[in-house]
C-alpha cells in the first residue's frame, strides 16, 4: 500500500519516475494556478472581498504566484458562524464515516502530490525533495490517525460499574468550530496536521494559512473538500493576520485555536484567547525552538557531519526542529570542524526548480535583512565566520531571495544568538570538555522542541536522554540531527515555550488534544 512507503533522500534517488514527474508538474502548475486570482470559501460561496494582495514566490520576485482576497472582519466573523452551524452536521457523522472521508483525502494528496510539490517548490522555494516528502508525510499523517481513531474505537471505551446496576460508558465528544493557523515553512504538511485532527474528531474548522504561501493551503482545502469534507465544515481565509486574530481571540463560537508558527505570535493568542473567551477553552501551540547537536569524541565523525548539515541547512534552516546550536567535544573540535566547512560548502543554493540544488532561497527580503544583521552582530561580537556569511546576488540571484549556508564559532557562550530564534541557515559552533557541560549549555534556552547527540556509546546516550529537556529526541540520526519526524514515528511535541499541550502531532495522543470526555452512567435496575 502506497501510505505506508517512506520517502526519504535515497527513494527519491533511486527512483527515475520522480524527476521528470516534478519537472512536467512544475509546468503544469504553471500553467494551470500560477497568476490568477482565487477567492475565499466560507460555507458553500466563493467570496470576492475587493481588495487583493500578490502571492509572489521568492525564488524571483517577478513571478507572480497568485493573488488572494484581503478577508475584513465580517468575513472572518462569518467563516466562525458557520463553521458553527455546520458542526451539529459533521459531528454527528459516524465517526467511521469521518475515517472514510480522510482516507479519500490521502488518497487525493497521492494523486495530486506532483501538483502540490510543485506549488510548494514556487511559493516558498523548497526543493523537491523536500516538497515531495511534505506530501508523502501528510498522506502517511492521515492514514496514520485514521488508523488511530479506528484502534481507540472513535475514543468510546466502557467503565466501571461504579456502583451495582450501572452501566459505565466514556466518549469523547468534539469541542466545535476550530480556528487553524498555518506557517510558510510547511505549508501544506502542518496545516494538513491541525486541521485532520480538528475534523476527523468531528470538529469544524475555520482555516487561515499564512500569507507567505495561501496557494498551498487552498490545494489543501480542496482536497479536504473534494474528499468529502462538506461545505462549511471547513472553511478558507486569507488576509491580514492582525484582523484575523482579534477577530478570532474574541468570538465566542471559536471553541479551540491550532496555531504553528512563532513564539512570539503564538504567546499573543494564548494570553488573548484565554482573557477574551467566556471560559477557557484549547490552544494548540507550535512554537519553534533553539535546537541543539552535541557531538561527543566518540562520535562517528562522518554520520555526525552529515546529519548536521542536513539538520542545520535543509530548507535554509527555516525549520522550527532546525540544528542552530552545535556542541563538539574538544577533542575533536578543529577535525569536526574541517570536515563539517569542507561538506557545507559542496552544498549547491540556486533555483529549487532545478535538480542539484540543494538550499533555495529565505522566505522574503526580511529574511534576507535579519541573516545580514546578524552574522554582523555575531562578527562584532567575536563571532568567527568559518564558512558563508554573504547574502548572494547578481544572476542568477538578484531576483530572488539567496543567502549562504553559514558557521560561526567563537561566539560567546551569553550572547543573544545562542538564545533566539533565527529561522535562517546560520549555526553556532562552541566546544565542550565533559558531556554534562553540553547537556546544560543544551538546556540553557526557553525553548525545548527538537535535540540529537551523536556517541557511539550507549551509555552517553542514555545520559543525554535522561537529562536533555525536549520533546524530540534523537541519537546518531545521519538523516537529520535534530530534524525529520515522520506520523507514528516520531512525536513532535515541543516543552516549554516550543509548545502547549505536551501532546504531539504524529503520535498517539495528538487527537485527544481536539477532544473532551464525556461520561455516561445508566442505571438498569
Amino acid at each position: 500500500m502506497s501510505g505506508q512507503q517512506k520517502i526519504t533522500y535515497v527513494t527519491l534517488f533511486a527512483d527515475p519516475t520522480i524527476h521528470p514527474n516534478f519537472e512536467n508538474a512544475l509546468k503544469e502548475v504553471e500553467r494551470k494556478y500560477l497568476g490568477r486570482s482565487y477567492p475565499l470559501y466560507i460555507g458553500e460561496e466563493e467570496v470576492w472581498t475587493g481588495e487583493e494582495f500578490e502571492d509572489r514566490s521568492p525564488i524571483d520576485t517577478s513571478l507572480l504566484v497568485a493573488r488572494f482576497q484581503r478577508a475584513k472582519r465580517e468575513h472572518i466573523a462569518k467563516a466562525i458562524d458557520v463553521a458553527d452551524r455546520s458542526f451539529e452536521g459533521w459531528s454527528e457523522l459516524d465517526w467511521r464515516e469521518r475515517v472514510k472521508v480522510m482516507e479519500r483525502a490521502a488518497q487525493l494528496i497521492d494523486e495530486r502530490k506532483f501538483e502540490i510539490a510543485a506549488v510548494i517548490t514556487y511559493e516558498v522555494g523548497k526543493n523537491r525533495l523536500e516538497a515531495l516528502a511534505e506530501c508523502w508525510e501528510a498522506i502517511d499523517a492521515i492514514r496514520y490517525y485514521c488508523r488511530v481513531m479506528e484502534e481507540n474505537n472513535g475514543y468510546q471505551r466502557d467503565l466501571g460499574p461504579g456502583a451495582p446496576g450501572e452501566v459505565c460508558k466514556m466518549v469523547a465528544r468534539p469541542y466545535g468550530a476550530w480556528v487553524v493557523i498555518s506557517p510558510f515553512n510547511f505549508p501544506f504538511m502542518l496545516a494538513n496536521g491541525m486541521i485532520l485532527g480538528a475534523l476527523i474528531t468531528g470538529n469544524t474548522v475555520v482555516f487561515k494559512p499564512t500569507s507567505e504561501a495561501p496557494l498551498a493551503g487552498l490545494l489543501l482545502y480542496r482536497v479536504f473538500r473534494d474528499a468529502g469534507v462538506p461545505p462549511g465544515a471547513i472553511n478558507f481565509l486569507t488576509g491580514p493576520g492582525d484582523v484575523f486574530e482579534e477577530e478570532v481571540t474574541t468570538n465566542p463560537k471559536v471553541a479551540g485555536i491550532a496555531f504553528t508558527g512563532s513564539k512570539e505570535v503564538g504567546m499573543r493568542l494564548y494570553r488573548r484567547f484565554l482573557t477574551s473567551q467566556p471560559y477557557p477553552k484549547p490552544i494548540i501551540l507550535e512554537m519553534g525552538s533553539k535546537n541543539p547537536t552535541i557531538v561527543t569524541e566518540k562520535a562517528d565523525i562522518g554520520k555526525a557531519v552529515t546529519g548536521v548539515i542536513r539538520a542545520a541547512f535543509g530548507y535554509g534552516g527555516q525549520k522550527c526542529s532546525a540544528t542552530s546550536r552545535l556542541y563538539v567535544h574538544e577533542r575533536i573540535y578543529e577535525r569536526f570542524l574541517e570536515e563539517l566547512v569542507r561538506e557545507t560548502s559542496k552544498l549547491r543554493v540556486g533555483d529549487p526548480r532545478e535538480k542539484e540544488t540543494f538550499m533555495g532561497p529565505v522566505i522574503n527580503r526580511r529574511a534576507v535583512e535579519n541573516f545580514r544583521a546578524y552574522v554582523e552582530e555575531a562578527k562584532r561580537a567575536g563571532g568567527q565566520v568559518l564558512y558563508g556569511g554573504e547574502a548572494l546576488g547578481g544572476e542568477p540571484y538578484d531576483r530572488g531571495f539567496y543567502v549562504q549556508p553559514t558557521i560561526i564559532a567563537d561566539l560567546p557562550r551569553g550572547h543573544r544568538l545562542w538564545k533566539e530564534e533565527l529561522f535562517l541557515p546560520i549555526l553556532l559552533v562552541a566546544k565542550f570538555r565533559a558531556l554534562d557541560e553540553a547537556i546544560s549549555a543544551a538546556n540553557d534556552t526557553e525553548y525545548g522542541l527538537t535535540a540529537g547527540i551523536f556517541s557511539e556509546d550507549k551509555s552517553e546516550v542514555e545520559r543525554f536522554f535522561s537529562k536533555i529537556q525536549f520533546g524530540v529526541c534523537y541519537a546518531n540520526r545521519r538523516g537529520g540531527s535534530t530534524t525529520g519526524a515522520w506520523p507514528g514515528a516520531q512525536t513532535f511535541v515541543g516543552w516549554k515555550a516550543s509548545g502547549a499541550t505536551g501532546k504531539g502531532v504524529g503520535g498517539p495522543h495528538y487527537l485527544l488534544t481536539f477532544l473532551r470526555e464525556q461520561s455516561r452512567t445508566v442505571v438498569v435496575e
